[in-house]
């Protein structure tokens, strides 16, 4: 059981926000019939591109529009990776992101003028950007590594704030790291939680496809498609992997009351899974080149690699330490020949094992303990209250009050508890303490409104992301996967040894 708040949103997060239909102003969609490139489905805005309406365009050859590079490319591409190029258009170029789907291709189109005297040389850009990954790739700490991207990713972006939040299990979000471009007047939130609510989890799950979400304007009027639906799929687009993609409205005005009109989020992963993002926020509207938008794709992934190196090395060193810690231990059991001496009584003990502050082992109607724990009557009471639960394997929760209410009057010394059947039939068990650590928690606002109803079909994010503090007791520290697998390696020991 998790301690930390579960603030995530069923309702927010079953909004279908990949199919909105709609695109963000500073770019157009194009969608193509893959077999014989027929324009079939475009935004509204593709006019200011080919200076025609829209309904003279479907089902027309996207040939007659682009240069004949790009037209042999669409004949050839078959990667399903977005592939950027260059297209003239009406004798102007134009930065355009190709896409191939299974019956279709999606091109992204850039509506500014590509402009190649203002492009950066590859050799400049690739010697910031060789500086700033040296400096992520020799922190010696996760929180080093984003406070060294958070500053060098503002430096190079020109963002008025970056921040880098790291999610929990409940995937509320904290933020870990922040940089703030000087002279700018932000409100800082360093060390501030976000609710799992503010990034949903439909949301979370578009940043497993589509690396970034950029918004260059908050304020752009939404460009609808034509026709409404695809003619192939007949349906609406899934364009979670598109640049353009529209913003829904309730997340334009969450920005809005952040006083932010561009933003920029980047994922980071862990374990193929969304392990924290880089959020951007700029008072004014701006536009970002692709090339920056590269690099903040690349630097994620190097981001991602560091902090995935060095968790690795912190669990491999926490598994070596357990794994010596309970050799150990069953050494001075066979050495004494007597569990409750072995495992309580010597140089090591469960305390050492568990990182506990009390134990107790419950054999043959005694009981036997180390450290703080409950008294006897408040023990036995436990061991009735676990007959009650499945006790075939090992029990752990590090919120014990939440489940078994007498708990509650010994929360400061087992608000923690791992439970190790023996032989339970003979209420035989190994009862491994912690003790409570209040917790803080200081959110970005009131997360209890963060969602405000106007009534069933209109909702608002909050207005204040002001600091809410939150403390939460009758919690211990978490139980580590390694020590559940040293647990269930002892519970085995433990049965072997008794009924040998």
């Amino acid at each position: 059981m998790s301690s930390n708040p579960n603030y995530d949103s069923e309702f927010c997060g079953k909004l279908p926000i990949h199919l909105i239909n709609t695109v963000q102003s500073y770019g157009a969609l194009l969608v193509l019939e893959r077999e014989n490139l027929r324009i079939i489905q475009v935004s509204e805005n593709v006019e200011q591109l080919f200076h025609q309406p829209v309904t003279a365009l479907i089902n027309t050859s996207i040939g007659d529009y682009v240069d004949d590079k790009a037209f042999t490319f669409l004949h050839q591409v078959a990667t399903t990776d977005k592939i950027p190029q260059i297209w003239t258009i009406g004798g102007q170029r134009h930065l355009s992101l190709v896409h191939v789907k299974d019956n279709y291709i999606l091109v992204e189109v850039e509506l500014t003028i590509h402009n190649e005297e203002q492009q950066r040389s590859f050799v400049s850009i690739f010697q910031e950007v060789k500086y700033s990954m040296s400096l992520i790739q020799s922190a010696a700490s996760t929180v080093d590594v984003c406070k060294i991207a958070a500053r060098e990713l503002q430096r190079l972006s020109g963002f008025d704030k970056v921040m880098i939040y790291r999610f929990d299990e409940e995937w509320n979000g904290t933020v870990i790291a922040e940089t703030i471009r000087r002279g700018v007047e932000m409100e800082s939130y360093l060390g501030f939680t976000f609710p799992a609510s503010d990034i949903p989890r439909q949301a979370r799950e578009l940043y497993l496809k589509n690396p970034y979400r950029f918004i260059p304007d908050s304020n752009y009027q939404p460009v609808r498609l034509y026709p409404v639906m695809n003619p192939l799929t007949r349906s609406f687009i899934d364009m979670s992997d598109c640049n353009v993609r529209g913003v829904a409205a309730v997340h334009l005005e969450y920005l809005a009351n952040m006083g932010v009109t561009a933003s920029m989020s980047t994922r980071l992963l862990h374990n193929d899974r969304l392990w924290g993002l880089i959020a951007c926020h700029h008072r004014k509207a701006r536009q970002l080149p692709f090339e920056l938008c590269s690099i903040f794709e690349l630097l994620s992934q190097v981001i991602s690699a560091r902090i995935h190196s060095l968790q690795n090395k912190e669990k491999h060193e926490f598994a070596t330490h357990v794994q010596e810690t309970y050799t150990r231990l069953v050494e001075q059991v066979y050495d004494r020949n007597d569990i409750n001496k072995g495992l309580l009584d010597g140089n090591t003990s469960l305390l050492h094992l568990f990182s506990a502050q009390g134990a107790a082992m419950i054999r043959d109607d005694k009981i036997f303990t180390v450290g703080a724990v409950p008294d006897n009557e408040a023990i036995r009471e436990l061991i009735f209250w676990l007959q009650t639960r499945r006790h075939d394997r090992i029990l752990h929760t590090e919120q014990l009050s939440a489940d078994f209410d007498k708990a509650s009057d010994h929360i400061g010394i087992a608000s923690g508890l791992l439970a190790i059947p023996i032989n339970p039939a003979r209420d035989e068990f190994v009862l491994i303490f912690r003790a409570e650590v209040k917790k803080v928690i200081d959110w970005g606002g009131d997360p209890s409104g963060r969602i405000v109803y106007e009534d069933e079909k209109n909702y608002h994010p909050r207005h204040s992301f002001k600091q809410w503090r939150q403390i939460v007791n009758g919690a211990a520290l978490p139980w580590k996967e390694e020590e559940l697998m040293a647990g269930t390696t002892l519970r085995s020991f433990l049965y072997e040894f008794t009924n040998r």
